[in-house]
């Protein structure tokens, strides 16, 4: 685990980490948001996990998260969202799939099958690495994300009861075998079987009864993959169905950037806090 940048902010540091992965088998990059009280104290993370085509540059330079994370004394952890290198499996016509489309799963289909284990990566060997390493407490985080990363916040958050002391999402893909994005990378990492890709589906999870904890979503009512690729509805008919606690937060206008995420990036913060206080 290398640093490899360190910028100060509101009173913190936001940094940049270099490692090689035993669940990828390639050097991993993520960058950590440490406030200042980590300079006394250990705090707790929240995971921050980015969407398609994105890197750990994109939420940490665009969201404005860094000011709220140093007023509520947290961490933020932002990872890749997949390997990366001239020797990873690639689809390089296409923006999604293969690098920076790992969509939070561990493959099975080759060639993607020894390097895209990111489910592996984000729910064992990050938290494991960081907690280790850095002034954080075991054990005590929350995770959020956006898009195909709202879509991994989810799924490692229903797939792990207890891992995680809440979990949000923004406009999150909410029903990947039910939408073209996620129908084109299942069934390239994952084969040709349904069963295996509703096992890292939100929706087709809640259905099956996972473990309740509550899920918080905002989503733009302006976004233009709302209707094809997102599917909101799916998971909220299926919560209502289970009894599972949702807030989905339907807003006129907002559309798929980060400008919807950096109008709430600051309750959502918030409402993680009081999360990892209780």
């Amino acid at each position: 685990m290398q640093k490899i940048e360190s910028i100060k902010e509101w009173g913190g540091h936001l940094n940049r980490y270099r490692h090689l992965s035993s669940s990828c088998q390639c050097e991993m990059t993520f960058s950590v948001y440490l406030p200042p009280l980590a300079s006394r104290e250990k705090v707790p993370a929240i995971y921050w996990l980015s969407g398609l085509t994105c890197t750990d540059d994109n939420f940490r330079t665009k969201a404005g998260a860094q000011r709220y994370a140093a007023e509520l004394g947290i961490a933020l952890i932002i990872p890749d969202t997949s390997p990366r290198g001239d020797k990873i499996a690639d689809e390089k016509e296409r923006y999604d799939l293969g690098q920076g489309a790992g969509f939070y799963i561990n493959a099975t289909q080759e060639p993607w099958v020894t390097h895209y284990r990111m489910y592996d990566y984000i729910t064992q060997e990050l938290p494991a690495l960081v907690e280790s390493k850095l002034p954080l407490i075991p054990g005590l985080r929350s995770v959020s994300g956006h898009s195909m990363g709202g879509h991994g916040a989810l799924i490692c958050a229903l797939k792990n009861p207890g891992m995680y002391q809440s979990v949000s999402a923004f406009a999150p893909i909410c029903n990947p075998v039910e939408c073209a994005w996620g129908q084109g990378c299942f069934s390239a990492y994952l084969g040709k079987t349904r069963a295996e890709w509703e096992a890292y589906d939100a929706t087709c999870l809640v259905n099956a009864g996972v473990e309740k904890i509550p899920l918080l979503i905002d989503q733009g009512l302006g976004d233009e993959f709302l209707a094809d690729q997102l599917n909101s509805k799916n998971l909220e008919r299926a919560c209502q169905a289970q009894d599972f606690p949702i807030t989905l937060r339907m807003h006129d206008d907002y559309d798929h950037s980060y400008h919807f995420i950096s109008t709430f990036i600051g309750k959502h913060l918030a409402y993680h806090a009081k999360a990892l206080e209780r």
